[in-house]
């Protein structure tokens, strides 16, 4: 397959060196080279299998307006722009093309939201999220506390679940859910060692959407990757 990455950071870049091992042919671009999606052009994207994202949450909205527009497949790790989620899904199943999306593509993290989501049926529990990045980091808190967020309160609306974000260093990601009742406290964890987990998550979406139309948050599909 050959896949399009968009965003030479330290995630897309690795990302970019997964897909390689795997056997896929690379083209990358930077926010620079591609500046306001200028080089999403139909042919541009001719025999490209998918697209992936990881750059900002501006960038991310033009460059998946762009390719949704054309028809083309977008697997997007970029976070902070669900504000459009309702656009980007209508776009990609009436262009025909096809839209993956998460706030994190951690094999590790996907089981963290279905313990988390055991866990938030605790009655008689007050529940926390911490979450600790790298400094530049654009979004606080994180997509991925904002989902956990989002499942404990699905699981208990109305709850105040507050979340607490750090920015430190060169920190690769660690979230933590706190349950705290009068008696104990119980802690859910993960803490990623490097990005190579969130980069293969990534290419395994991509291979997965190739060929495919529709919209996807990654929950719905991982047990296919």
């Amino acid at each position: 397959m050959l896949f399009l990455i968009l965003g030479k950071g330290k995630t897309g870049s690795l990302v970019a060196k997964v897909a390689r091992e795997r056997g896929h042919g690379v083209r990358a671009l930077d926010i620079a080279e591609n500046e306001h999606a200028s080089a999403l052009t139909a042919p541009s994207l001719a025999g490209i299998d998918a697209v992936i994202d990881f750059t900002a949450p501006e960038a991310a909205i033009e460059n998946m307006r762009a390719v949704l527009a054309l028809g083309g497949r977008i697997v997007v790790g970029t976070t902070g722009w669900y504000g459009h989620l309702d656009e980007m899904r209508a776009l990609a199943i009436r262009r025909h093309g096809a839209l993956l999306y998460a706030t994190n593509f951690s094999v590790g993290v996907q089981k963290l939201f279905r313990l988390t989501g055991e866990l938030a049926h605790l009655d008689g529990y007050r529940f926390s999220i911490t979450e600790t990045h790298h400094t530049s980091k654009l979004d606080a808190p994180s997509g991925t506390a904002l989902t956990l967020q989002a499942i404990i309160h699905s699981a208990q609306p109305g709850i105040d679940v507050p979340i607490a974000s750090h920015r430190v260093g060169d920190a690769k990601g660690e979230h933590v859910v706190t349950a705290t009742s009068d008696h104990d406290v119980l802690e859910l964890r993960h803490d990623a060692s490097s990005r190579r987990g969130f980069a293969l998550g990534a290419v395994r979406a991509a291979e997965w959407i190739a060929g495919k139309s529709g919209a996807w948050e990654l929950s719905e599909v991982f047990a296919d990757l």
